[in-house]
């Protein structure tokens, strides 16, 4: 069994992001890049389904400047068997990537495609369930438990009512939520064996996706500073206060 897992690089989860003076977007200048840590929680979900004995093989492709490679190599470390990236220097939108993971798929015929149902930068939710669509396979999105078994995948899903099963006849696509695992930390010694590990090196181009944006970004702002709570005395002058100054009641 074969299983495809996408890695997206975005600004580490701890960093505290900039806007550029010019409010064009994010500021990424020396700024400590990372695993998208949906994306980390998928590649974690592939490496224990291996270590069942499910799994022969797991690949980790990522799209975007050859820089994804650090992240590829990471994905390696942590139990991939080889990369794929997919190197394009465009802005990509959500169908751009659903595209390219698809014709990615179709050479590789993977039995499951994980992915995270997220990335920190941009929050569409997309990718999954356009891939999905693309390639006719059945989803389950948002998994909190993945379990695959006789040519099924059951999925309990985290929905806005609490829990939900599904079963899908593989191949499928499965996005990760945040409580279906807990990411490892990568050994020493397998990230040196990474170094050896293989990746291919394709194009947008030889893949024939048009990567052109769709969308135009008009500007980016920073949230509004939060401003000092204040300490009430009672409730009636708190009641007062929501009603007369924050009117919300």
């Amino acid at each position: 069994m074969k299983v495809l897992v996408a890695v997206k690089r975005v600004v580490d989860a701890n960093v505290k992001v900039r806007v550029k003076a010019d409010n064009s977007g994010v500021d990424l200048a020396n700024a400590k890049m990372a695993i998208n840590p949906f994306c980390e929680i998928a590649v974690e979900e592939a490496v224990r389904l291996k270590e069942q004995g499910i799994v022969e093989e797991i690949i980790a492709v990522s799209i975007g400047a050859k820089a994804c490679q650090e992240q590829i190599r990471t994905s390696l470390a942590l139990g991939a068997d080889r990369g794929i990236h997919v190197e394009t220097e465009d802005g990509l939108q959500p169908l751009a990537v659903a595209k390219l993971l698809h014709k990615v798929n179709e050479k590789e015929k993977a039995d499951l495609v994980i992915l995270g149902k997220q990335s920190i930068d941009s929050d569409n939710n997309q990718v999954g369930q356009m891939l999905a669509a693309l390639s006719n396979m059945p989803q389950g999105t948002f998994a909190s438990k993945l379990e695959v078994a006789d040519g099924k995948a059951t999925v309990t899903r985290e929905v806005d009512g609490g829990a939900q099963t599904v079963r899908l006849s593989l191949p499928a696509i499965v996005t990760t939520d945040l409580r279906l695992n807990e990411p490892r930390y990568a050994s020493l010694p397998n990230i040196m064996k990474a170094k050896k590990k293989q990746i291919d090196v394709m194009t947008a181009e030889e893949l024939g996706v048009d990567t052109g944006s769709k969308l135009k970004v008009i500007g980016v702002e920073p949230p509004p500073g939060r401003s000092a709570g204040i300490v009430v005395e009672s409730v009636d002058e708190l009641i007062d206060k929501l009603k007369n100054e924050a009117k919300v009641i």
